[in-house]
């Protein structure tokens, strides 16, 4: 019998799926052996996919894409799957309007994130808004794309929601950020009654001490939510003299008020080993953009972008991965705070 559970109970029989490798050590987090399963120049006048989210949809799969134009501007691209590995991507862009059905075109759009909240997908990504800030958009049937208000002024990335409301409000975790390529960053989570008028800003977590995540922290996939807590997937960035390294970390956080976080893995749950991980546009790069969950087997699925260039899967089980969390976790006093100065 599990020890700890998914409150959502929704079987996803047909996740993605490879066992782990015999020789694995304690390593909770495994990748794919086929990766990487999104190539180089997957749809026309696209170069390259790649931080990227994906969720079930009428039994299938369905997906919004960083896809890098030849022009070197990121727009968001939808993709539908069978199996969730092998994808067909639409040609053009998603063509995102406003309330009235008018265009409401973003500048760019990159790192986009897909939740479902009740009856809604939202997709969260980084937009222009004089600036670096984040644009959300909503659909009910992925043929239609609704933008509405920018959450927060400039400069901010690395949004995600939160998969159900808490305290009747909606839940969205983001990183403040500068214009450039922020070299700092933690974690903070916002409220919303009404996804138009936002507050009650907390700090979640601060980059670690530990050399992996000690430059900067974002939000990954969307939390999920266990019997333990919300169990997050997040970034952690460290400097080297060749460049940035970006790692996948886990934490769990408190289920009615996640700005308290309870356990947070001193070590790296994936970082770049691989080819596809360590040679591409960016290189040294893993960066977790969302996860698929089965109820009944405690499978988690993990899609990652890797160096910048291919979409990678990794797997992991919520058992193993929860305790290896539990067992190596080290926290501080922000940690475990409210959030509140």
């Amino acid at each position: 019998m599990s020890q700890v559970s998914f409150i959502d109970k929704t079987p996803l029989p047909n996740i993605p799926w490879q066992e782990k490798p015999e020789k694995m050590g304690d390593a909770p987090v495994w990748k794919y052996t086929e990766n990487p399963i999104i190539d180089r120049n997957p749809v026309k006048n696209v170069a390259r996919i790649f931080n990227s989210a994906v969720v079930p949809y009428e039994g299938k799969y369905i997906g919004v894409f960083r896809g890098e134009q030849c022009n070197g501007v990121s727009f968001i691209y939808l993709g539908r799957s069978e199996d969730g590995i092998h994808w067909n991507f639409e040609e053009e862009k998603i063509h995102f309007v406003d309330e009235n059905g008018n265009d409401f075109m973003p500048g760019y759009a990159y790192d986009p994130r897909l939740v479902k909240i009740e009856d809604t997908y939202y997709i969260i990504w980084c937009t222009d808004f004089y600036g670096a800030a984040i644009g959300i958009a909503k659909t009910q049937d992925f043929k239609t794309f609704i933008r509405i208000d920018n959450p927060f002024i400039p400069f901010n990335r690395n949004a995600v929601f939160f998969p159900r409301k808490i305290g009747g409000n909606y839940v969205l975790l983001s990183r403040p950020s500068d214009s450039g390529h922020t070299p700092f960053g933690d974690i903070f989570v916002s409220e919303s009654p009404d996804l138009v008028y936002w507050g009650k800003h907390r700090h979640v977590m601060g980059r670690g001490s530990e050399w992996w995540e000690s430059l900067k922290i974002g939000g990954g996939a969307a939390p999920i939510e266990t019997s333990e807590g919300w169990l997050l997937f997040y970034h952690g960035v460290a400097g080297t003299c060749n460049g940035y390294v970006y790692s996948i970390g886990g934490a769990i956080l408190d289920i009615d008020q996640p700005s308290i976080v309870k356990y947070r893995c001193e070590n790296f749950l994936l970082t770049p080993t691989e080819w596809y991980e360590e040679r591409g546009f960016v290189p040294n790069v893993c960066f977790p953009c969302a996860t698929l969950q089965d109820a009944d087997t405690g499978r988690i699925a993990i899609y990652y972008g890797a160096a910048d260039s291919y979409v990678g899967l990794a797997f992991t089980k919520l058992d193993e991965v929860v305790a290896y969390i539990k067992e190596h976790s080290v926290l501080t006093a922000q940690d475990t705070e409210i959030g509140i100065k």
